[in-house]
């Protein structure tokens, strides 16, 4: 490990004779005074802005970039008003011959600081523009005082070597930089390409959800290749660490491994996709989202259940749309030995035809299926033309069976209990207690 010391040593020194120098001045705290006044100011005026302006609504018929600049410039009204303030208050300063380089440096920061602002709004990624917003300000910060260039030569003047390769704090910060610029860059052209990919009409969900896999995970492969030649990292100087770095990587990170193969297999063989009802273990719905290592599905009652997709490869997965949407609905039912079963059935098959939800192309059957000590058993089946709509016809088809035999006088069992006492009749307490 290489370093100055001495350099270093002379850096701070020179910096706590500057910043002493300046805290002695009165000038100091006349500009200081007016940053603290103009920062009030600049509070005041963005609190009075997000009460007059609707950030949802403002600039709704501008394209797309002018409406993401036009309201990344109100909700950054403070440092807008900040700077400004600043820049009034270092001209006429300036004007007056007065020392001003504190309202110099204010004011130079506040505008950096609305350019970045301005320029991270199209990034939706909260932590990604924290990283970005702290690395530029602190940047602009050290251009501005000029000592960017100090900074520079002390990060590059401490050094690791590993296997050949030369580690410098400078060379992680640039690839860190790069790295999350070629991320997000990647980031941007996979959702343009999914959307592009969604609007076929000419491929399946299944393949477009592939395909969309595809280009990020290439994206992102080559967003880190770059990152890396960018900062002279050689790639063939990672070799020894393939191995050991494998077979940890193997042991880690084997389910998640799994996961992706099992969703690259069901993607091609197709036997789910977005939209099919499935039914998993203990898991029904529908599926809304198919993921690299799991899909979604969704119960319809709020839940989304979410199942890795090694299961759907190495369990029993009932698919209800798989080749055909239109589903059996099965409504077993009973009626008194009195009925006349020939009319029950047909009463049932014109109660069924009557549902709104029923196919007419498949029209509905009825079959005695039994002959039990309560009474006679029907099976009652309908086709309707989705999954989804099983469980409102069958409530809907027995409550108007149940208006039908109402009207028809047939009874629907129920279970019958005699008891026989054997040896007398029991003794009746009266109301006092005696018995007879």
């Amino acid at each position: 490990m290489d370093m100055d010391t001495k350099d270093v040593l002379d850096f701070l020194h020179a910096a706590a004779r500057a910043v002493g120098a300046e805290l002695t001045s009165p000038w100091f705290y006349l500009q200081l005074g007016l940053v603290l006044a103009a920062a009030a100011i600049a509070f005041a005026v963005a609190c009075s802005v997000r009460a007059r302006v609707e950030m949802n609504s403002l600039a709704s018929n501008w394209p797309a970039p002018l409406r993401l600049f036009m309201r990344a410039l109100v909700g950054s009204a403070a440092a807008a008003a900040f700077a400004l303030l600043m820049v009034i208050s270092h001209a006429i300063m300036g004007a007056l011959t007065w020392p001003n380089y504190l309202l110099s440096v204010a004011a130079k920061l506040a505008l950096a600081w609305l350019v970045i602002r301005v320029i991270t709004s199209g990034i939706r990624n909260t932590f990604v523009v924290r990283v970005v917003s702290i690395g530029a300000l602190l940047a602009a910060a050290l251009s501005i005082v000029g000592k960017l260039n100090d900074v520079i030569a002390a990060l590059d003047s401490v050094s690791i070597t590993l296997a050949g390769l030369k580690l410098t704090p400078l060379v992680v910060v640039n690839f860190g930089v790069i790295l999350i610029f070629a991320l997000w860059l990647a980031n941007v052209v996979s959702n343009f390409a999914e959307g592009r990919l969604g609007q076929s009409s000419d491929l399946t969900p299944s393949i477009q959800v592939l395909l969309a896999k595809m280009i990020r995970l290439g994206l992102i492969i080559f967003a880190v290749v770059i990152a890396m030649g960018a900062v002279g990292i050689n790639l063939s100087a990672l070799a020894i660490f393939s191995g050991a770095a494998g077979v940890g990587i193997g042991f880690g990170l084997q389910k998640i491994v799994a996961n992706f193969i099992s969703g690259i297999i069901l993607l091609v063989d197709k036997s789910v996709k977005p939209g099919d009802l499935v039914t998993i273990g203990d898991s029904s719905g529908r599926i809304s989202a198919m993921k690299t290592r799991y899909i979604s599905v969704a119960a319809g009652d709020g839940r989304e259940f979410l199942i890795p997709n090694e299961d759907l490869v190495t369990q029993k997965v009932t698919n209800w749309t798989y080749t055909d949407k239109n589903t059996l609905v099965r409504i077993p039912f009973a009626t008194s030995y009195e009925a006349d079963p020939r009319m029950v059935c047909k009463l049932a098959i014109d109660t069924a035809a009557l549902s709104a939800r029923a196919l007419k192309s498949r029209p509905p059957n009825c079959l005695l299926t039994e002959f039990t000590d309560a009474g006679m058993r029907f099976l009652l089946t309908c086709w309707v033309a989705d999954p989804g709509d099983m469980d409102p016809t069958r409530s809907e088809i027995m409550l108007a069976l149940w208006d039908a035999f109402k009207r028809e006088g047939i009874g629907v069992p129920y279970p019958v209990r005699e008891i026989r006492v054997r040896g007398g009749a029991l003794p009746v307490e009266t109301i006092e207690g005696t018995s007879n």
